[in-house]
């Protein structure tokens, strides 16, 4: 094999799709549903992202904005199973990326219903596209609990690094929200 088939070869297995919903996954069934946001570039860092920025509100708004973001990504999954079908759904997904990490980043804490909106929106955009997937799926509703599951962990995840290492945590979280703006950036140029 010469160099320009080894290189274009090396170039098709480093290139994954890192939007356009993953396609690939073996869909099986719940451990599906756990991989997809845990490996789906996107999804880990929208998830990430809002438990980050659920750390750095007060109040209410640190249990709200995940759970809006979790009740309101099973309404999109639901709408999705239905046939539903969003505009420009996967600029949605990308631009929440941005704006999440920019939120994170600035470390924005708007008033509750405003917060929780925008989680609203963003979770949206992630519920939709994966219940537009689960009809093809051999075991929807178990992809559907393991991507639940996955993204309250991912949340809480974040939730936990920026509340349990405050003092060490906080610039790092502000960078990891620029750079999860930059990576959303990058999403939607593709």
């Amino acid at each position: 094999m010469n160099l320009r088939k080894s290189m274009f070869t090396a170039a098709l297995l480093l290139s994954p799709a890192l939007a356009v919903a993953h396609p690939g996954h073996d869909h099986a069934g719940i451990m599906s549903g756990i991989a997809h946001p845990i490996f789906g570039l996107d999804h880990l860092l929208a998830m990430v992202a809002v438990g980050l920025w659920a750390a750095q509100q007060t109040g209410k708004a640190r249990w709200a904005l995940p759970l809006t973001f979790v009740a309101t990504m099973l309404l999109g999954g639901l709408l999705g199973f239905a046939g539903l079908e969003i505009p420009l759904m996967e600029t949605g997904i990308a631009g929440s990326v941005l704006a999440l990490g920019l939120l994170v980043a600035l470390a924005v804490r708007p008033p509750l219903a405003l917060a929780a909106g925008l989680t609203a929106v963003f979770a949206l955009s992630h519920g939709v596209a994966h219940g537009l997937e689960l009809p093809m799926l051999s075991s929807p509703w178990g992809y559907a609990a393991g991507f639940v599951a996955a993204t309250a962990a991912l949340h809480g995840i974040g939730y936990a690094v920026a509340r349990n290492l405050q003092q060490v945590a906080a610039p790092l979280v502000r960078i990891a929200g620029a750079a999860s703006a930059l990576t959303g950036a990058w999403l939607l140029a593709a």
